[in-house]
């Protein structure tokens, strides 16, 4: 039996699958099980943010794998230590929490502005529609959009969706619901790759000042380096209270971070919360990898080549929009976005979507030689 074959036999059927059996990977490039070559603009969905099988993360990797892959939260381990560490020295956050996806960081999130919130008898939370936090039960219900809010009820009661851009809905609601905390992505993934304009932001935040609520930023898919900063609240001078990461901080393995600020660092206490594989050393060590090389040169990599994609694609052929942050953009073109990923597997360049747009994300250091060849058989595709 082949491998698609025993996929579609023996895995729930909860993705549609391209027809394309990968075997190995290297940088910006995967190769199939017939050879062929591709280059890769998704990186497993913003995880492979230096490539498939980068070579540090793969040492800092395999080291901790021979010295210790698992202990319990009961005991210690240096590779946690550090990376939590090396999260609050570069945010200004005081505390982290481990867990294993975005949807869990997103999960911590939720908890520790509803006990924040405990104290004056709010549990509220604002959200916007379009957004997109998680597939658990909870972060669906904070997810903004009305088709994930099927099959699985009934979702857990009280979250608000405002409109996105729009101050005064936020604050009607946060008012209405006498709300603890509001919770946004600064680029609304699979909302369309919609970044939210600066003046709202800051405006939220203020209003969060005011009404003392959280401001709780969701970074799981824009975090890392992805928007031409470290963390995508930092390109419009926010101060979040509460931030979830996860993807790209990874590199490959799964590893979900809730960082804590001043407001909220002590609000989880012993027995509040757990994750039997949080924090686990390898992750840990391959995330502690990755993130001591998000520098500024990297970054003002990913700022340069933004910049290109965006003057390539705005003047194309059959490109109507291109949104988003960084490296994390979204192509609306007068074809379907599945026409476009189809056309581009076709000829060997991996594009993904959200909603009707074509998404970029593809690895932050990928060489400009790659990126243009991509870039030129996408304005082909999206052209012909």
């Amino acid at each position: 039996m082949d491998i698609q074959k025993m996929c579609e036999t023996y895995v729930a059927n909860t993705y549609k699958r391209y027809p394309v059996t990968f075997t190995r990977g290297e940088g910006a490039h995967l190769w199939d099980e017939n050879g062929k070559k591709y280059i890769d603009l998704g990186s497993g969905i913003a995880v492979n943010i230096f490539g498939v099988s980068d070579p540090q993360w793969a040492e800092a990797v395999t080291r901790q794998i021979h010295a210790l892959p698992h202990t319990c939260n009961l005991y210690y381990a240096e590779p946690c230590a550090r990376l939590a560490e090396m999260l609050c020295e570069r945010t200004g956050m005081q505390k982290v929490f481990f867990s294993n996806s975005g949807a869990e960081a997103n999960e911590c999130m939720i908890k520790a502005a509803r006990k924040f919130g405990e104290q004056t008898g709010r549990f509220s939370i604002v959200t916007l529609k379009d957004s997109f936090h998680g597939r658990t039960i909870a972060t669906l219900a904070a997810t903004g959009q009305d088709v994930f809010h099927q099959h699985f009820g009934p979702f857990p009661a009280g979250f608000a969706y405002a409109e996105p851009n729009n101050l005064e809905s936020v604050r009607a609601l946060a008012e209405e619901t006498n709300a603890c905390a509001v919770m946004l992505e600064i680029v609304q993934g699979e909302g369309g790759v919609q970044a939210l304009e600066g003046d709202f932001l800051r405006g939220v935040e203020a209003l969060c000042r005011e009404k003392d609520m959280l401001l709780c930023v969701d970074e799981v898919q824009t975090g890392n380096g992805r928007s031409g900063k470290l963390y995508a609240y930092m390109v419009y001078g926010l101060k979040p209270d509460l931030v979830s990461t996860a993807k790209g901080l990874g590199g490959g393995l799964p590893i979900g971070a809730t960082l804590f600020g001043e407001a909220v660092k002590d609000v989880l206490t012993y027995g509040d919360h757990g994750s039997t594989f949080g924090g686990n050393p390898v992750a840990c060590a391959g995330a502690v990898s990755i993130l001591s090389r998000i520098d500024e040169e990297l970054l003002q990599g990913v700022r340069e080549r933004s910049a290109y994609i965006k003057a390539e694609l705005s003047a194309a052929k059959g490109v109507k929009n291109v949104s988003g942050l960084g490296l994390m953009l979204g192509i609306e073109t007068e074809k379907s976005a599945a026409e476009i990923v189809q056309g581009c597997l076709e000829r060997g360049v991996l594009v993904l979507t959200a909603k009707s747009k074509v998404r970029l994300l593809p690895p932050l250091n990928i060489g400009w030689d790659d990126l243009k060849a991509a870039v030129a058989i996408l304005k082909e595709v999206v052209a012909g």
